[in-house]
């Protein structure tokens, strides 16, 4: 996870470290983007400004702030930048235009280019403690899987333990992530599917 990497090579602009940071985060930063702009190619465009927007501006990173945080929170204000710039909010930049007055109340824009805390950033928080509270050979799984990439079938052979068992762990783990995100943000629940399902 993120916190496995030390903060001054994220300063220091340790390639290993970016690409660590790029691997972890990037499909969720895709489906995050997605929830506003409809196409791939300009949500890809706009995922890759913010990890040079990074790279441009590690050596002010805190060590007390959360790289993940600052991502998801720079996607956020390019999003709505960019349908605010085009002056629309047509089919063709908006995923879906029902959900777009929930959608600002979820992620609150800031056009005064302050990037502040934000309710996905809480999300986040809530999500590593979920994970942490899983029994230990669940989580073990759910990490490799879920957040490292690893395939399922190298897991199971890293584990001792058969695809079936990868499977089961998965799924008993994103019920028990879920059940508790819901509580806390009952309101959110096409967000914390994105999470669980990246």
């Amino acid at each position: 996870m993120l916190e496995q990497i030390p903060i001054v090579d994220i300063q220091g602009g340790v390639h290993d470290a970016f690409e660590q940071i790029f691997k972890i985060t990037y499909p969720r930063l895709i489906s995050y983007c997605k929830l506003f702009i409809k196409s791939e190619f300009i949500a890809e465009d706009l995922v890759q400004e913010c990890f040079l927007k990074l790279w441009e501006k590690k050596r002010s990173i805190k060590e007390s702030e959360s790289v993940e945080s600052l991502l998801f929170v720079m996607l956020r204000n390019r999003c709505y930048n960019y349908l605010r710039d085009r002056k629309t909010l047509n089919s063709e930049y908006i995923t879906d235009i029902d959900n777009l007055n929930e959608l600002q109340f979820i992620y609150q824009i800031d056009f005064t280019g302050i990037e502040g805390k934000s309710i996905e950033e809480k999300l986040m928080e809530s999500f590593k403690n979920a994970i942490d509270e899983l029994p230990l050979k669940r989580k073990e799984v759910f990490i490799k899987c879920k957040i490292e990439g690893e395939k399922q079938k190298h897991v199971a052979q890293d584990l001792g333990i058969s695809i079936k068992a990868v499977e089961k762990h998965i799924s008993k783990a994103k019920q028990s992530i879920h059940s508790k995100l819901i509580v806390e943000f009952p309101t959110y629940a096409s967000i914390i599917a994105i999470i669980l399902n990246h």
